[in-house]
């Protein structure tokens, strides 16, 4: 058989290709990450196994994010068997084979090689493009409520220069009416000297019926006794404050839409778990890609990084250590999110919630317990394919 390490880069990827009886037939090919470079690796090893009647080949590569997508797909479309490993096992890997601090990209495409040798990992196959397109969408949509929240963070901060005494006296700032009464009057200032009648109808319409003209009688006498500043500057990153505000939430929204087609094309049974939503739903599946990846839901809850870190030396064997958060951030996240809400909707996850804290575990603890309860829940509807029912 033959065995081919990639070490991944940007530019250009360093290969090294041997044999089982430790024949070395590249120590360095140096390819570009492009179709041209795809090729020649490919011909490169279609010649050796021609000429030395090579049957079987795997390729090795760490999972190093986009850089790794295009030629991972590339050489599964050539047919050949591809081993996805974890860059953490890798480096332990390179740096168990000697005690120099050396790394390059032709020693670590060697350690991915020679760890072909041993390893059992499942040959890679590519998933649904739902999945793809999931992970794609729902990446996008963390980054882009990432960027919302510091938008957020600044608009409270403008409304505590602008009117300080406002926070008080509604139930948040952050909602709509409120963005739209700062969207036209920006100062305390401008609410204070506005007519009385066109901010009862502003807040009457965006609040829903909710805000009357008490609140915007309220508003406009708290107004007038604001030490609020009336800086026209701050007034105007206000305004584009909430802008931006707004931006990012129409898009969020059209995400949400994509995301729940997605879902649905898919019909993923994650779906009918109490508590758990299209967004998270749709986090979990993607970031998860293949169950059949994951041989026991131990795997799985390594993969999320949810798994407690382990230590012993000797007599001593920690009691307390903390998780590992090695794998997946954003189905850690997903989990986490997902084991909050599902404790609000599901008794048996609710009571599970309770029995811990009863034992004195800290609320962030006990919440992580259901998370891997959770996982191990999650991991037998994928593999079976079939819906949550909740016991009674």
């Amino acid at each position: 058989m033959l065995f081919v390490g990639i070490d991944i880069s940007k530019s250009n990827h360093s290969c090294y290709i041997i044999d089982s009886e430790g024949t070395i037939y590249e120590n360095n090919l140096q390819i570009l990450n492009n179709l041209q470079g795809f090729k020649t690796l490919s011909q490169k090893i279609h010649s050796i196994c021609q000429i030395h009647n090579y049957k079987n080949v795997k390729i090795g590569l760490e999972s190093t994010g986009h850089y790794s997508t295009n030629i991972t797909n590339y050489l599964y479309s050539e047919g050949f068997e591809v081993i996805i490993f974890n860059p953490i096992i890798t480096n332990n890997k390179r740096k168990g084979n000697t005690l120099r601090k050396t790394k390059t990209d032709k020693t670590d495409a060697k350690v991915i090689a020679t760890m072909l040798f041993t390893d059992r990992s499942k040959s890679y196959s590519p998933i649904s493009y739902q999945i793809i397109e999931l992970k794609s969408l729902t990446r996008y949509r963390h980054r882009m409520v990432k960027q919302r929240s510091k938008f957020k963070l600044s608009y409270t901060r403008l409304i505590t220069i602008i009117f300080p005494e406002l926070a008080d006296h509604v139930s948040t700032v952050h909602q709509k009416s409120i963005q739209k009464l700062f969207f036209e009057f920006p100062t305390a200032k401008a609410i204070a000297s506005c007519h009385l009648t066109k901010l009862t109808n502003l807040l009457k319409k965006n609040s829903k019926g909710k805000y009357l003209k008490d609140k915007a009688i309220e508003l406009k006498e708290l107004a007038s006794k604001s030490i609020g500043s009336s800086n026209r500057a701050t007034a105007f990153e206000l305004q584009q404050t909430i802008k931006f505000i707004q931006f990012l939430n129409s898009e969020i929204n059209i995400i949400d839409q994509k995301i729940k087609d997605l879902v649905d094309e898919i019909k993923t049974p994650l779906i009918t778990i109490p508590g758990i939503g299209y967004t998270l739903a749709a986090t979990i599946i993607a970031e998860i890609g293949d169950i059949n990846r994951f041989s026991k839901p131990s795997k799985l809850l390594a993969f999320s990084g949810l798994d407690p870190s382990v230590y012993q030396s000797g007599k001593y064997d920690a009691s307390h250590t903390m998780m590992v958060k090695r794998g997946s951030k954003y189905l850690r996240w997903a989990i986490l999110q997902a084991a909050r809400t599902v404790t609000m909707r599901d008794k048996t996850f609710k009571d599970y919630l309770n029995k811990k804290l009863s034992e004195g575990k800290h609320y962030f603890v006990a919440l992580s317990h259901v998370g891997k309860k959770l996982i191990r829940v999650i991991f037998y509807l994928l593999k079976k394919n079939i819906d949550f029912v909740p016991q009674n």
